[in-house]
């Protein structure tokens, strides 16, 4: 990478900092890094042709095009950061630029007990809930944490099984013996060659995982992972982007009919009733610290609607359990070793 430019110098050096996650450039004199939930303007100030010029390296570096045909840009940094880049005239007067720092150090349960909030018990839940094998969704809004409490149950995952991650940038990060990780996406070849997120899942189902892993669903995948999970890929996952355990759910029948299929509602609310173990509400409490907001089990269908029910709430400051036994408790107990009184 070209040192001597202004942006990647900027880059690496930020890369240095603590408790920085996110970087953005929206132009030569506004630049602002993100600390603790609050963006702090740097007093810095580039060209525009500092800015264009790492665009179209960083496009080179991940084997990508950005120009006027390809104004948008999914990429990482030389140390895994992602990054996304909008090239004029949809930025107005230069590239817009968004960086998400890359966390060199990888966080397990073990390692960082309290993260998101949680106690011993909780994470004892959490582990079991890798250990039985359960479908789970993490929820969330923008830069919340999804990616990084993901990465924390995937360390929980057994060193005998085979893991496929699918992404569109290459973002989760953990350490598994059998570990296939697919990016989806325009890559530069000798036929410019696309594939996207739906074509890798269904191709994974080729590939003898265990469990497949979503880094974000975002389209009609969702019809692919939800088949998968019903049909013998258990303890699969993926997150989606939603505000509440409520909003995941409806967001996930409107992604469901992104496949194309014409369905009615019931059907489709069927086919992820049946799929969907947990979901994983991710969210920030009233000082900014990433916690977990909510625990929804999903437990089937009533009529023509979706059921489920909240295992544990983020209350006073603390993710508490709200004294409902999940429906799945004695596989919990079976296959993760809780006892059956762990919520009593």
């Amino acid at each position: 990478m070209n040192q001597e430019n202004a942006v990647w110098a900027l880059v690496n050096d930020l890369g240095t900092k603590k408790g920085i996650t996110e970087i953005v450039i929206n132009g030569p004199k506004d630049v602002f890094v993100e600390r603790g939930g609050q963006f702090i303007q740097l007093n810095v100030q580039l060209t525009k042709k500092d800015i264009h010029d790492f665009s179209v390296e960083l496009a080179q570096f991940n084997k990508k095009t950005f120009d006027n045909e390809n104004p948008i840009l999914d990429g990482n940094l030389p140390d895994g950061s992602r990054v996304n880049i909008l090239n004029e005239p949809f930025a107005h007067g230069c590239p817009a630029i968004s960086i998400r720092k890359y966390l060199k150090n990888i966080k397990s349960f073990e390692t960082d007990p309290t993260i998101f909030g949680l106690n011993p018990k909780w994470i004892e839940f959490f582990q079991a809930l890798m250990s039985s094998r359960m479908n789970i969704i993490v929820s969330g809004g923008t830069g919340v944490g999804k990616t990084t409490f993901m990465n924390l149950l995937l360390q929980e995952l057994s060193k005998q099984e085979r893991i496929i991650t699918i992404e569109d940038t290459l973002e989760l990060n953990f350490s598994h013996p059998n570990l296939v990780k697919l990016e989806a996406g325009n890559r530069t070849n000798s036929i410019g060659a696309s594939i996207t997120t739906r074509d890798l899942v269904k191709n994974t189902l080729r590939m003898r995982p265990d469990r497949i892993i979503i880094g974000e669903v975002r389209g009609g995948e969702l019809f692919d992972l939800l088949q998968a999970m019903n049909t013998g890929h258990d303890g699969s996952m993926a997150s989606i982007h939603a505000n509440s355990p409520g909003e995941c759910l409806n967001r996930m029948e409107t992604l469901f009919l992104l496949a194309g299929f014409d369905v009615p509602y019931q059907a489709v609310r069927k086919q992820i009733g049946n799929a969907v173990d947990f979901i994983i509400q991710v969210g920030r409490n009233r000082d900014g610290e990433r916690v977990i907001t909510s625990i929804q089990e999903v437990t089937g269908m009533e009529g023509a609607n979706i059921t489920s029910h909240q295992i544990g709430v983020w209350e006073d400051g603390g993710l508490v359990s709200t004294g409902i036994t999940p429906k799945n408790m004695q596989r919990l107990h079976s296959n993760g070793g809780i006892p059956m009184d762990f919520f009593n």
